[in-house]
């Protein structure tokens, strides 16, 4: 009986081997961008209308810097999780303590779009170099009236300390020159400084193109669904950068946070003269 004769296996010829299969690259999906296309085609044309709807309530709003960025910064540190009347109080107390030249004791006030206080008194801002090299009791004590002054003590004097030393000085000028992404990551790294102060700060100083979410604009956002209704800050914040275009985004928060404090209330909102009522989730859960 003759043993079979083993053949090596056939080598592939170059045609053979160039139609063999190439492993497909991963793509890395971007959830905000998934959510943005879906909008755009379940819910056409939402955005355009809740500004429309926004602007016949409340008018236009119209960017211009009021408060120098350093100020911006500590003003907004000050209004976390408190009323925006009691940052006020403390930024003036500020002022007060360590003035500086440029200060103003004339009493009249200053504020801005989107800003739920009656305004902070004019003049110059205070002596950041006496709030950094302060002990830290007397800070404390000096922007209780703010609220959580043991939390914010701490985190306003390792701003003006990362501020000082990143520009030998207390000017926060120089994050005009960058990416709005770079601007908000170099922010962020400062201890008690979120997504959310960063983006009120780049905002309002410069104009960037951020869009910050707080307690107003998410629970309106959310109810009108703008936003899916479980989504997280860091979502909201990523989906608003693919809904909205860059000149839009200073308008967006205004009119958002507006209508948040004066119609859209957390209890009780006054539905019956919304003029976003129409396309609001919140009243028709099948709203087009």
């Amino acid at each position: 009986m003759e043993t079979p004769v083993e053949r090596a296996p056939r080598a592939r010829s170059p045609q053979r081997r160039a139609r063999a299969p190439q492993r497909r690259r991963r793509r890395f999906s971007n959830p905000a961008r998934t959510w943005s296309k879906r909008l755009a085609r379940y819910r056409p044309g939402l955005v355009a209308d809740t500004f429309a709807a926004l602007a016949q309530m409340y008018g236009r709003p119209v960017w211009q810097r009021v408060h120098d960025p350093t100020s911006e910064l500590v003003l907004t540190i000050l209004s976390q999780n408190s009323a925006d009347v009691n940052a006020e109080k403390a930024f003036d107390e500020l002022r007060r303590h360590w003035p500086t030249s440029l200060a103003d004791d004339r009493g009249s006030k200053i504020n801005r779009p989107g800003w739920g206080g009656i305004g902070v008194e004019s003049g110059g801002p205070p002596d950041w170099a006496a709030v950094e090299a302060a002990p830290l009791d007397e800070l404390i004590d000096v922007i209780r009236p703010g609220g959580l002054a043991p939390q914010k003590a701490p985190r306003i004097q390792a701003s003006l300390a990362a501020v000082r030393e990143r520009s030998d000085g207390y000017d926060l000028d120089w994050l005009a020159g960058l990416p709005p992404s770079q601007a908000v990551a170099w922010l962020t790294a400062i201890p008690g400084i979120g997504r959310k102060t960063a983006s009120v700060v780049l905002l309002f100083a410069f104009g960037m193109p951020l869009m910050p979410v707080d307690r107003h604009v998410e629970r309106v956002s959310k109810r009108i669904g703008l936003v899916p209704p479980k989504a997280d800050l860091a979502f909201a914040h990523d989906a608003f950068l693919e809904l909205l275009q860059p000149h839009q985004m200073h308008e967006g928060h205004v009119q958002l946070i507006t209508h948040g404090r004066q119609t859209c209330h957390a209890q009780r909102p006054a539905c019956v003269r919304c003029a976003i009522r129409p396309r609001c989730r919140y009243v028709d859960a099948k709203a087009p």
